[in-house]
């Protein structure tokens, strides 16, 4: 089987640079032909995180020449955020017009097919899949990526966690798991996926994969960062049913205080007990790389993720 040549819309993004390095680094690099990142005509993406590499292509682009920007493409990875819906929907309707065997859509946080609630964003998601579905060609490959939250993006006080203050407040049990995956390491699933499908097609790649670096409780994350020099650290806990009550009276766009729910639901729980975890199909036992965990994150700083913003009080 020839190497794919893959295409990135977004990929210098807060999430796609890191989607965009993994690809282009070892031992994933070897599988591919190329790596393209897609960018608007009148625009220069700044790339000085990414890697140089001779398999790194720049590629320009109008509404009226998409098709062509992708007639070589195997694979198409959208990691465009969320104020990019209208660009996302002609991307993909832009597809059937090319020969893209597999299509990973931007989801790669929370897998909100399971929600039981309206929220702006996660149902553009849910309208953007359905739309593939009806347009795309069943021999297509679609392939949705849950990681649950990022890690370095988490431990803050947009969640409840005070990590100036030391006090650290969840919504239901502090005891309930959550699972978190590193930027580096959501790059690294997608490039494991992008393998999988230069070995064997798309027959083996996944339609759906959930994955975690590591799954913690509330308490134990106030623990790790207790011994990584992060003080005395207050865990306390506000009611679940009430919460979840007042958050989605109306229906919102800003994920943040439907994820703290989500997490005393356990519904952002990557493990067997949960949602089940797939990390196995990309990085089995963990051979392929180590998994970014919470003491590392803690390490990192200290104890106190975020501890230099201002956040407004209550």
């Amino acid at each position: 089987m020839l190497k794919p040549t893959i295409a990135i819309a977004g990929g210098t993004g807060h999430l796609g640079k890191h989607i965009t390095t993994a690809l282009l680094s070892q031992p994933f690099i070897t599988s591919f032909t190329s790596i393209v990142l897609l960018t608007r005509s009148e625009t220069t993406p700044s790339t000085p995180n990414i890697p140089s590499n001779p398999k790194l292509q720049l590629r320009k682009y109008t509404p009226t020449n998409l098709a062509d920007s992708l007639k070589d493409i195997d694979i198409l990875i959208n990691t465009i955020g969320p104020s990019g819906h209208s660009f996302k929907e002609t991307l993909l309707r832009t597809i059937p017009k090319t020969n893209i065997k597999m299509y990973i859509p931007s989801e790669f946080g929370v897998d909100h097919y399971i929600h039981d609630f309206p929220h702006l964003e996660w149902d553009a998601k849910k309208r953007h899949d359905q739309l593939a579905r009806d347009i795309l060609d069943p021999s297509v490959k679609i392939c949705r990526v849950f990681c649950g939250l990022f890690l370095e993006d988490s431990i803050g006080p947009w969640f409840g966690f005070d990590t100036r203050g030391g006090r650290y407040e969840c919504v239901g049990s502090a005891g309930e798991v959550v699972s978190f995956t590193g930027l580096g390491d959501v790059g690294r699933v997608v490039a494991g996926l992008c393998v999988l499908f230069a070995e064997g097609g798309v027959g083996v790649v996944p339609d759906v994969l959930h994955v975690a670096g590591d799954t913690r409780s509330v308490s134990d994350v106030a623990r790790i960062m207790e011994s990584e020099g992060g003080g005395p650290i207050e865990v306390t806990e506000v009611g679940l049913a009430e919460y979840k009550e007042r958050v989605t009276k109306v229906v919102g766009s800003d994920p943040a205080p439907y994820l703290r729910f989500l997490i005393g639901e356990g519904k952002i729980n990557h493990s067997s007990a949960g949602l089940g975890c797939d990390n196995g199909v990309v990085n089995p036992g963990e051979r392929v790389w180590k998994w970014k965990s919470l003491e590392e994150l803690a390490r990192e700083t200290r104890g106190r993720p975020w501890r230099d913003l201002e956040w407004p009080s209550k």
